[in-house]
């Protein structure tokens, strides 16, 4: 690849490079980064990864064979109304904006691009993300498989239908903070029943690696590993009563059908801004933030 161009420069663009250079899939001076308007930050990508940063719009998109869209939601649609029309129509668009759907790309470039979405998750950062992608009828295949493996630097990476990325986003795009509220409670039952701080976040992340692990190499469904550990009137049977008592598991399966719902209304938001009036920019940014 000759360029690749990076809209945006927070964390998920930060961990896309890092992976990138680290795979050795496209070298550093290739990599051009740039931002809505925070120098110091580009400086900070420049001098940490060796990539190039630039305003210059001309320069940034010339010969760039995929862009890829990372900016703040609130700046989405202002930020695509001034990008999109200037690119060269074999340029390959790679979205990673939540609920931002294809079509409305489409509609705000006013003209037919190749164009893949795509909901990685905050692991990214370390290499563990799980990525959903979906891309248009303009991808060739050559695209969709350089797409795949620009996010299979930073994790695993699947095909699904663009209709399946709202949930995708409620599952796995989300899905991070979930395991994290998990771990908030244990560590406060920790405390509660005596454990000291340190050894009790021992404890939950070696029994979180390896619960994970057994779930990637067993055949057996979650829910027959979930009996083998409860023995009838032992402990975990104890506990697990509690949490059905209390509809766990029903409170986490609205918590990612919300989720979902959420995207499918930040996607309609965005596409309604996109459509509207420049007020409908502001009344995005605005719910936005």
């Amino acid at each position: 690849m000759k360029k690749l161009v990076f809209v945006g420069a927070g964390s998920m663009a930060e961990a896309m490079i890092s992976g990138i250079i680290a795979n050795g899939l496209i070298h550093n001076q290739n990599i051009w980064v740039t931002n809505r308007r925070d120098q110091e930050r580009l400086t900070c990508i420049e001098t940490k990864y060796g990539v190039r940063t630039t305003y210059d719009k001309r320069e940034l998109f010339r010969d760039a064979d995929a862009v890829i869209l990372a900016m703040k939601p609130k700046d989405a649609v202002a930020g695509l109304a001034k990008i999109l029309p200037v690119l060269h129509e074999q340029t390959l668009v790679i979205s990673v904006l939540a609920g931002l759907a294809i079509s409305s790309i489409e509609r705000l470039a006013g003209r037919e691009l190749a164009v893949v979405r795509a909901m990685p998750n905050t692991s990214a950062a370390i290499g563990k993300s799980a990525t959903g992608l979906a891309f248009n009828a303009q991808v060739t295949e050559e695209q969709a498989s350089l797409a795949k493996k620009l996010f299979e630097t930073v994790g695993m990476a699947a095909f699904v239908e663009e209709s399946q990325l709202d949930a995708v986003t409620g599952l796995s795009g989300s899905g991070p903070a979930y395991i994290y509220y998990l771990v908030e409670a244990m560590e406060n039952s920790a405390a509660e029943i005596g454990l000291e701080g340190h050894l009790a976040k021992e404890l939950i992340i070696q029994t979180l690696l390896g619960a994970a692990e057994m779930l990637k190499t067993s055949d057996k469904p979650s829910r027959q590993l979930r009996h083998e550990v409860t023995s009838p009137g032992g402990t975990t049977e104890a506990g697990i009563r509690i949490l059905e008592n209390r509809q766990v598991q029903d409170s986490l399966i609205h918590c990612i059908k919300e989720a979902t719902a959420q995207s499918k209304r930040l996607g309609r938001m965005l596409s309604e801004a996109g459509d509207g009036p420049s007020g409908s920019v502001i009344e995005l940014r605005e719910r936005s933030s």
